[in-house]
């Protein structure tokens, strides 16, 4: 068994191989393997220029044109303009006027391709916020306390969309009716739990089953429920000219994660359940497991909701969790754990998670003199887990399913 400084390499070595295995570009391209036909291209989300490399690994001079959509930061402008495609950035995790632009953006761009034209649509996390279109009666300054109270709400992205599809023209199956019959397939990276389709990217191109108006279900501030209208709109059919399907999924990055890990020589247990729920239950249970697992190495994913104070600090869901567990096996010696975000990002911020052990808690506590559950409270894990070296950052990866969470006991 390796030691604590081998067995932390470990990890982040494991989490990189499920990052490997779902990344867009590689999952495009052998999805789009053997195509022959020509295309316009639109690519939204995270994971739009890596989706969107894949395409022109394959299709090459046959994407004749396209829209690009995604994240600051996110995209090489440069190296898209050159291909021919229209690049434009949208506001995450809270829409802004560049999300409202983009919105109207993608929609002149489908009504003016020739009606013959076969549109391909790469679609990846992220993109609720990144592309918009309000229906009457909202504006920005509405759409964006929305925004704010969701991230804060504790509501699982099922919830949080729905809200969000109450007040918006092209989510829902939205963009449908204007593509007035043209034929489209849809590549999609599933950031959401049980793949859902009409949930990933807030649905834009499936027909939604279960209108969002009324969500007499959630509990919402009477402000917000007065901004869903009080008779539903048109609910968009289902159209035999769309085609969809899921390129990647965390299920997918889970067993890459696996896989590695044995290669590596550990007794893998691997949970295929989805971790969600409130952040502080998951991270106490899983804490608890690997105290009393037997050795081994231990795979979870899913998408844990978090409640935030009014001013939360620095962070984001998966730092949170890494230190609630950190803060139950503080002084232990055989037990480290990895959480993070497979698309490199965790609330504001440039980190994607954290590696935390037994020393976690001691280290943080010298250097910032602070009770890591005084962090905890105040939404505020990031800066206790800076303190304490225990930061993973991996720039942007092409990819968004979803959280990782990995274990290691020895």
């Amino acid at each position: 068994m390796p030691d604590m400084a081998g067995a932390r390499r470990d990890l982040l070595t494991i989490f990189q191989a499920a990052l490997t295995r779902v990344e867009g570009r590689a999952c495009v391209r052998e999805s789009l393997r053997g195509d022959q036909g020509t295309v316009s291209l639109i690519a939204l989300g995270k994971a739009a220029q890596s989706m969107t490399q894949g395409a022109l690994d394959v299709l090459g001079d046959r994407v004749l044109d396209g829209l690009v959509i995604s994240k600051a930061g996110h995209m090489d402008e440069s190296l898209l303009r050159a291909r021919g495609l229209g690049c434009l950035e949208g506001g995450h995790p809270v829409p802004d006027e560049r999300s409202l632009r983009a919105g109207r953006e993608l929609v002149e761009f489908i009504r003016t391709r020739p009606k013959d034209r076969r549109l391909l649509f790469l679609i990846s996390g992220g993109t609720s916020g990144l592309v918009e279109l309000l229906r009457d009666g909202i504006d920005l300054a509405s759409l964006q306390r929305v925004n704010q109270w969701l991230l804060g709400s504790g509501l699982s992205i099922d919830a949080m969309n729905r809200v969000r599809k109450s007040l918006s023209r092209i989510k829902g199956g939205g963009l449908i009716p204007l593509l007035q019959g043209r034929p489209a397939q849809v590549l999609l990276i599933s950031d959401v739990p049980g793949d859902e389709p009409g949930v990933i990217g807030s649905g834009l191109l499936v027909a939604d089953e279960h209108p969002a108006c009324g969500l007499d279900d959630l509990a919402l501030p009477d402000w917000l429920r007065a901004l869903v209208p009080p008779v539903p709109p048109p609910v968009p059919t289902k159209a035999d000219n769309i085609r969809v399907s899921i390129v990647a999924s965390l299920a997918d990055a889970r067993e890459a994660a696996a896989d590695k890990a044995r290669e590596l020589g550990y007794a893998v247990t691997l949970s295929r359940a989805h971790l969600g729920g409130d952040v502080n239950v998951v991270g106490r249970r899983l804490a608890y497991e690997l105290r009393d697992a037997w050795s081994g190495l231990y795979v979870w994913g899913g998408e844990p909701t978090i409640h935030l104070p009014e001013h939360p600090g620095q962070g984001g869901r998966n730092q949170h969790l890494a230190l609630v567990v950190a803060c139950q096996i503080a002084g232990r010696r055989d037990v480290c754990f990895l959480a993070a975000g497979t698309d490199g990002g965790d609330g504001p911020g440039e980190d994607a998670g954290a590696i935390v052990d037994g020393g976690s808690v001691g280290r943080g506590c010298r250097v910032l003199g602070v009770d890591p559950e005084v962090c905890l409270t105040q939404a505020d894990s990031g800066r206790f887990l800076e303190a304490s070296g225990d930061l993973i950052q991996t720039g942007p990866t092409g990819t968004n399913v979803m959280d990782l969470m990995i274990g290691l006991k020895y």
